[in-house]
Formats: structure tokens, C-alpha cells, sequence
């Protein structure tokens, strides 16, 4: 196990109805003016918005409104979010949403609190100092950025999706009512619960080998989302697995599943420039890449893979023969990706790789040929490019 620090600073309101909370949370903070973020039309629609600003007007809390974040959120309305909370004097961001919104509101609240452009912060050019304070109402249950440091941006200018971790935009609060994610499609649910059980596996396939508690904690949680997703596509509205899989998306990414590890992260960067390019959903981007990954690296360390497939994917164990039980779970898990609506290749999601477009695609994911991916094994541009061809 290696050295760690774990830093989980945001309170979690969790259960029904607790949306109505939301005005007296935002006031214990001390703001003068609130930026309400959002998405769609789905806020508006469901009557959540309409709920969240009476519950603030309730609590004396001044706020304006900017709506219109899309999945994969953008540069330009990360811009137009920053013109609007220094033309108001915002000082607090709450969002409303799932992991876009979030996302787009950390990015905001960074680009409010510094000077200069914000997406220096994105491709590494410059460190943020400071971020506005901010809160979330969960909506969707996938990203985790409601208890993670980590953000996401697209910059429409090349199409580049870049993520930016730190702990300076972690959300004072997090609203979490599983009611609100019932109407979300069976495809938006199966790629969410995708989303949470990767941000888990990203941590959990390592080269350390004396994490037995982290290991175990990530085994439970993946276990519980894929039983979970299973209930939820036939019965939508079921609360105890909406709630289940709500508080795995959270703790999968909070940091709780990476403690002692070295995470890998190579098929999260391998689909960032999927969506970028395409705007597929990102769960179901993972499952896409996930396997033809998965079968690129597993020789690195075998037994790896044959844990996960014994105690995840419930393999029996073959002892002598590490590397055909790794094999069967990669299957298993794409069984399981199949089971739920997911793709398991590129193709499947409707997108033609040219042997021209694979290259640009690592050419991209490899910051333009200046780094390498991953962890577990260490990829470069050319290893990038027999993934993506693997998985067309």
C-alpha cells in the first residue's frame, strides 16, 4: 500500500425530499448571491428548478439563473458563466444537475476566483489559486463530481476534452435525493452505473499488491451497482436501488476506492477523446473501450485481473491458470456491459474508425506525442492507436 491522503470535505444530505434543504444549506454559507446552473429542459420540466429557487427565495438568498449545459459541458458556456457571475456579484455556485453541470460549475467558480483564461487551467499551462465555493443537487447518478476534485471541459476550438483535479472546487454540500434520477432513460442509467463502476476500476487495477481493504470496499461497491443496474432496467423507479447506486457514484469517486493505490486511468483518457469528437455518452464510451483494454494489459499481471474476476464477476477460480480466469472476466464484464443496453465496441455506437482517424484520435490522447497513459501499464501513442483499432 502506498502513501495516501484522503480528503472528503463535502456534506452529504442524502434521502427524499431533501431538495427542500437546499435554500438553508446555501445560507449557512454566508454568500450574498447564487448562480443556479443547470442543464435542460428536464430541470424545468420536472418542476425541480422552480423548487430549488422557491426554496432559496424561502431562506432570503438572491440568485440568478443560467441553464443550457449539455453532456460533455463546453468552454463557451463555461465562458458565458463567468460574464454572468461578475456581472452580479456572484460569490456561491450551485448546481443542478449531474456531472456536466457540476463540472461545468467547478470551471466557472475557477475561472471567477482567478485571473486569465480558464482553460490554462485545463491543458496544464497554469495552476488555479482559488475557486468559488459551490453546492450541488444531484440529478444524475454516473460522475461522482459532487464528491470529487476532478472537473471535465470540452473546448470547442479542436474539439479537446481535458479534466483538471483539484481540491479547491470540491462542493461544500451535496443534495442527493434518488427520487429525482426515476425518468432518466434506461441508456442514461446504464451508462451512468458504467461510469461508477470505471471510476472504481480505474483504481482498482494496480501493481500494488497489499491493499486488501481497498480492494475489498471496491469489490462491494462494484458488485452493488452491477446487481443494482440490473433491477433498475426492468423496474425504473425502484428507490432502494436508485439509492444504492446514487451512493456508489459517490463514493466511487471521492477517493475512498484509490486509497493506498496507484490508479490507472488509461481507458477514461482513451474515451475522453471519443466524446470529444463524437458527444457519446460517457459511460457507455467506457464500456466501449473497456475490454479491448483490458485484454492490451492483463499479461502485465494476471492475478490482477483473475481477482477482479473471482470476486466481481464471480469466476471460479482456476489457480493454476491465472491468465484463462482474467480472460473469463473480461468476458463476464462485457456480458454484463451487453446486459444493460451498453456498447462493447466503438462500432457498436455507430462511429467508423478510419485507420486515419484512430491515429489523430492517440495522437490527441497523447497530448499531441508529449506524454504516455495509464498506470497499470504505461501506454504510448502507438499502444493508444492498437486499443482504438482493437475496439473499432
Amino acid at each position: 500500500m502506498i502513501n495516501f491522503q484522503y480528503f472528503t470535505p463535502t456534506k452529504v444530505v442524502f434521502g427524499r425530499d431533501t431538495e427542500k434543504q437546499t435554500g438553508e444549506l446555501v445560507k449557512a454559507e454566508g454568500c450574498r448571491k447564487v448562480l443556479v446552473h443547470y442543464g435542460g429542459k428536464s430541470a424545468v420540466k420536472s418542476g425541480l428548478l422552480d423548487r430549488i429557487c422557491r426554496s432559496l427565495e424561502k431562506a432570503g438568498v438572491g440568485y440568478v439563473t443560467l441553464g443550457g449545459v449539455v453532456p460533455n459541458p463546453r468552454l463557451s458556456m463555461v465562458h458565458e458563466g463567468i460574464a454572468l457571475c461578475r456581472k452580479e456579484g456572484v460569490d456561491f455556485i450551485l448546481a443542478v444537475g449531474g456531472g456536466s453541470v457540476i463540472d461545468s460549475s467547478k470551471a466557472i467558480g475557477y475561472g471567477v476566483a482567478n485571473e486569465g483564461e480558464v482553460w490554462d487551467f485545463y491543458d496544464k499551462s497554469r495552476n488555479p489559486k482559488a475557486c468559488l465555493p459551490m453546492g450541488a443537487v444531484l440529478t444524475i447518478a454516473a460522475a461522482g463530481s459532487e464528491m470529487s476534485n476532478s472537473s471535465v471541459i470540452t473546448n470547442e476550438d479542436g474539439w479537446l476534452k481535458r479534466g483538471l483535479n483539484n481540491d479547491l472546487c470540491r462542493c461544500r454540500f451535496a443534495v442527493m435525493n434518488p427520487e429525482l434520477t426515476y425518468t432518466l432513460p434506461a441508456y442514461q442509467t446504464a451508462s451512468g452505473c458504467v461510469d461508477i463502476i470505471m471510476h472504481t476500476m480505474e483504481r482498482y487495477f494496480t501493481r500494488e499488491k497489499d491493499t486488501m481493504l481497498t480492494d475489498g470496499i471496491g469489490e462491494a461497491l462494484m458488485r452493488t451497482v452491477m446487481d443494482n443496474a440490473g433491477i433498475l432496467m426492468e423496474d425504473p423507479e425502484n428507490y432502494d436501488a436508485r439509492a444504492e447506486v446514487m451512493w456508489a457514484g459517490s463514493l466511487s469517486h471521492n477517493g475512498l476506492t484509490g486509497c493506498g493505490t496507484e490508479g490507472d486511468w488509461a481507458c477514461h483518457q482513451l474515451e475522453h477523446e471519443l466524446s470529444a469528437a463524437w458527444d457519446v455518452a460517457h459511460g457507455a464510451g467506457l464500456a466501449a473501450v473497456w475490454g479491448s483494454w483490458a485484454r492490451y494489459v492483463y499479461r502485465e499481471m494476471p492475478e490482477r485481473f483473475a481477482q477482479f474476476a473471482v470476486n466481481v464477476c464471480g469466476v471460479t477460480n482456476r489457480f493454476s491458470n491465472p491468465e484463462q480466469t482474467a480472460l473469463e472476466g473480461i468476458r463476464r464484464m462485457e456480458d454484463f456491459f451487453r446486459s444493460i443496453g451498453m456498447p462493447v465496441s466503438i462500432g457498436e455506437m455507430g462511429i467508423i474508425l478510419t485507420d486515419e482517424k484512430i491515429r489523430e484520435l492517440a495522437h490527441k490522447c497523447s497530448f499531441f506525442g508529449t506524454r504516455t497513459i495509464g498506470a497499470f501499464k504505461k501506454l504510448d501513442e502507438k499502444d493508444m492507436e492498437e486499443i482504438y483499432r482493437a475496439a473499432r
